[in-house]
């Protein structure tokens, strides 16, 4: 089973640090060797940070029509600042791992835990629709499940 970790503020407004604030060298330890246990676990399939949301854009779509806004978002509730993807065998060994991750940076005083959608989790008839519709992705979509 995947599942997708993702460490976001639990405060509506969540404050970066400033741009001059000092980097702490051992939180950012803390959380590589978070990523290399995992790794050698077996368990990491994937594991990013995102840039800031001032890099990044919005395609909002109005009636049908994508229109593009550029960050920062201001408005946004839940800024993340990254994710891992884990392959495990149950949601419970997902959130052993969850509760391993060290933190520390300020932004992410909580681990949200989702099940990635595997091709088992789908109607035959989706599948069906899907392998029809995408027959190279669907190969892959259903490997991974």
């Amino acid at each position: 089973m995947r599942f997708m970790l993702i460490p976001r503020s639990s405060r509506p407004e969540p404050t970066p640090a400033p741009a001059d604030a000092p980097f702490d060298e051992k939180v950012f330890i803390a959380q590589m060797k978070f990523n290399e246990e995992m790794h050698k676990a077996g368990v990491l399939v994937a594991s990013e940070g995102l840039s800031a949301s001032s890099a990044g854009a919005h395609v909002v779509f109005k009636g049908g029509d994508p229109v593009v806004k550029d960050g920062p978002f201001a408005e946004t509730k839940e800024l993340i600042g990254g994710f891992y993807v884990l392959e495990v065998k149950s949601k419970e060994e997902a959130i052993a791992w969850a509760r391993r991750y060290p933190g520390g940076m300020g932004n992410d005083d909580v681990m949200e835990v989702r099940p990635l959608t595997g091709s088992d989790d789908l109607p035959a008839e989706f599948m069906e629709l899907i392998r029809k519709a995408a027959p190279s992705w669907s190969e892959s979509f259903t490997k991974s499940s």
